[in-house]
């Protein structure tokens, strides 16, 4: 019986874990928010279905495993956060955080009391962790949507930074709550205050002796990962040992701190790409995790009159009008205000606590707190699902999104490589070239193509351009080194499908030798080196297009085209470039881009 029971519990496992990394997958194929897949996931294995109850097979370790995820996915969000992306934003980020914050508080306690009709005391609790936009499902929606820098940078910084808030306020108002009940004393506060700083404290000093140690190089690089995934998981317990919640925000202010002092020790930034990945992974199973642990009472609760009304009034009323009040005079035009004042989905803080102080306040007496979760689970599903559908539409709408075809950075201006973002442009692609020469782009913007003088290898490149118009990098220097350093430093960025290197020439080299995969990447033909193309366009060849009248699926060689194929812009916008891989697929109605001699 007991092999029986573990292997059943392995396997609960095993299919949280796998359920919620496919589910991330399919919402990528069919372009939906990854939140609604994996909850909709979460809800077939469990309460529809009973496969799995994720809250009952891991028993007492069920709460600390989620607060130790939602600790991570902090983290990693809050070391993400540079203070360059406030360039410009800095009286927006401050103003949303703090007095769009408040306001929302009060909105929405002030809604939960008089449409959900919770006691006041009640609703100022939940009032506060209402608050929370948090990076579990504002960084997914931003990474589909692809919203300009300004936008994306606002939404970021409030999601990450009142995440901890709202917790907090929760807990402020339970502290009101219980020191109300006795005789008011001033100084009951004090220890609420005393803990908040503590945690930050910590949170603060961790940080600190973890860059210093890291800058020191007393890590070798294999363990400098696994050791700051360790010093998360300290710094967390500490704020909960400190006040329960006050963890999140110790881990909080740790991340801020070492996403401050990379501007001073680089090597911190290498455990970036391994906790986005840990992110991804925790965010999915958490969710499934929450989901699949719901009961079917639970979901038909959320269905009722009072609880559809108080989620109508946060989306319409309390964020609206919290975020434009809060913006008053700042740097946001009206559709950015517009858009912002939209989109505020709630996400794994909001179950995780609700959940907690449910439990609290009913063991403390008060009565109706069972109405506690399935509010939470309407306002997180039904705004996850609003906010997830229509950011993309709403932004391009107002004007806040490219309407040009997914395009492509060129690194390296040469006659070549001008020529062809030339052409791109003039087919509607976005393009931007990028070089350290401002003599070499001066040729592309008397061509009115967009440029960026400067290294695309330094940090300061990735806010200086904004990179939301483009899917892909073309590295076209005559360098093969830099080239592949190119290449190898945007595939976290743009994934490996995306980032091409033109060929350098040299030595000959049997291409029949090169494996598949990195064919892939190589653009254009054998021969069609970057000293051959600049040539060919010096001495008069030019870029031309041609609209394939039948569908063709050929080898390259065998392709009748009179000229070089550089890339195919299909029917529907999308790009491809021509790559070492000797088969085409090419559909009636596709324009074919060539270089060739004109007659």
């Amino acid at each position: 019986m007991i092999v029986i029971q573990h292997e059943l519990t392995m396997m609960s496992i095993v299919i949280v874990i796998a359920l919620g990394i496919f589910s991330q997958w399919l919402a990528w194929r069919i372009q939906w928010p990854s939140i609604v897949i994996m909850t909709i996931a979460g809800l077939l294995i469990g309460p529809v279905m009973g496969l799995v109850n994720p809250q009952a097979g891991l028993g007492e370790l069920y709460s600390p495993i989620i607060s130790l995820a939602v600790a991570l996915i902090l983290f990693e969000g809050s070391t993400s956060l540079d203070i360059r992306e406030l360039k410009g934003i800095s009286k927006s980020v401050f103003r949303i955080v703090s007095l769009g914050a408040l306001l929302a508080w009060i909105g929405g306690s002030l809604a939960a009391h008089f449409i959900a009709g919770l006691s006041l005391e009640i609703s100022f609790i939940i009032g506060g962790l209402f608050v929370v936009t948090g990076p579990t499902v504002i960084i997914p929606m931003l990474r589909q949507a692809k919203l300009p820098p300004r936008v994306s940078s606002v939404l970021k910084w409030e999601g990450i930074i009142v995440d901890p808030i709202g917790p907090l306020l929760a807990l402020f108002a339970y502290e009101i709550i219980k020191i109300t009940s006795d005789p008011f004393q001033f100084t009951d506060f004090i220890p609420f205050f005393i803990d908040s700083i503590l945690a930050i404290s910590v949170g603060y000093t961790i940080g600190i002796v973890l860059s210093f140690l890291v800058s020191k190089g007393l890590f070798p690089e294999y363990l400098k990962s696994p050791i700051i995934f360790c010093f998360v998981l300290i710094c967390f317990t500490f704020g909960e040992a400190i006040m329960h919640e006050t963890g999140m925000l110790a881990v909080t202010v740790m991340g801020l701190t070492l996403a401050r002092s990379k501007k001073y020790v680089h090597s911190i930034g290498s455990i970036g790409h391994f906790m986005e990945n840990i992110s991804v992974m925790l965010t999915s199973t958490v969710f499934i995790l929450l989901t699949a642990s719901l009961t079917r009472e639970t979901i038909m609760d959320v269905f009722t009159w009072p609880i559809l009304l108080f989620v109508f009034c946060m989306l319409f009323l309390v964020r609206p009008l919290s975020i434009w009040i809060s913006t008053i005079g700042t740097e946001l035009t009206l559709h950015e205000k517009t858009l912002v004042g939209w989109v505020a989905p709630r996400g794994i803080v909001a179950l995780t606590v609700s959940g907690y102080f449910a439990e609290l306040l009913s063991n403390d007496g008060y009565p109706y707190v069972s109405i506690l979760t399935p509010l939470t689970l309407a306002l997180v599903f039904i705004t996850v699902c609003a906010h997830g559908f229509t950011i993309a539409p709403l932004a391009r709408k107002l004007g806040l999104t490219t309407t040009d075809s997914p395009g492509a950075i060129m690194v390296g201006a040469s006659s070549f490589s001008i020529s062809f973002a030339k052409s791109l442009k003039d087919m509607g692609i976005s393009v931007i070239i990028t070089d350290t020469s401002d003599d070499k782009l001066f040729r592309a913007r008397k061509l009115g193509i967009p440029t960026y003088h400067g290294e695309i290898l330094s940090e300061h490149s990735e806010f200086e351009i904004d990179m939301s118009p483009y899917d892909s990098i073309l590295a076209l220097k005559g360098d093969a080194a830099y080239n592949a350093l190119v290449c190898q430093t945007y595939v976290p960025e743009f994934g490996y499908n995306h980032i091409f290197s033109l060929p350098v020439g040299g030595h000959q080299t049997d291409h029949k030798e090169i494996p598949v995969a990195i064919k892939g990447n190589l653009l254009f033909g054998e021969e069609e080196t970057f000293t051959e193309l600049n040539k060919k366009v010096n001495i008069g060849y030019t870029l031309q297009t041609i609209t394939m009248e039948e569908k063709q699926t050929v080898l390259k060689k065998d392709l009748q085209l009179d000229g070089i194929p550089l890339c195919i812009k299909r029917k529907n916008g999308n790009l491809t470039f021509v790559t070492l891989k000797d088969k085409m697929v090419l559909e009636a109605g596709d324009q074919v881009l060539l270089l060739r001699l004109e007659k």
